[in-house]
């Protein structure tokens, strides 16, 4: 199980924690964000948090975590995105955030580790 499959189960686990999943698989020239999803602040007049989400499957850790696969480079390219989501949206200037999904195992039995602000745009 690899790609797709792996993103539709992140996405549905981001659901169960109260995340609105707005957009999978965007891209942009050879830049793409997995999944763009929405936070809900417990407040709501506060809004809440865009966040842009890499996610990483690996059956095992045997050569390296799944979020060692987001190196520099593959950074560069989901801020790239990110900002032309937010540019074609006219939404330049809103907070977000880019975390990482990092999923080991095969289904049924899937850890997930959700690493939130795992880097800076």
């Amino acid at each position: 199980m690899k790609g797709f499959a792996g993103e539709r189960l992140a996405a549905a686990w981001l659901e169960s924690k109260g995340y609105v999943i707005l957009e999978s698989n965007y891209r942009f020239m050879k830049a793409e964000v997995d999944i763009i999803a929405f936070l809900p602040a417990k407040q709501y007049d506060r809004g809440g948090d865009l966040v842009f989400v890499e996610v990483k499957l690996r059956r095992n850790s045997e050569f390296a975590s799944p979020e060692s696969a987001v190196g520099r480079g593959k950074q560069r390219l989901i801020i790239q995105a990110a900002g032309a989501f937010l540019h074609e949206r006219k939404m330049e200037g809103t907070p977000c955030r880019f975390d990482i999904i990092s999923m080991l195992g095969s289904p049924p039995n899937i850890e997930y580790e959700h690493i939130e602000s795992a880097f800076i745009g």
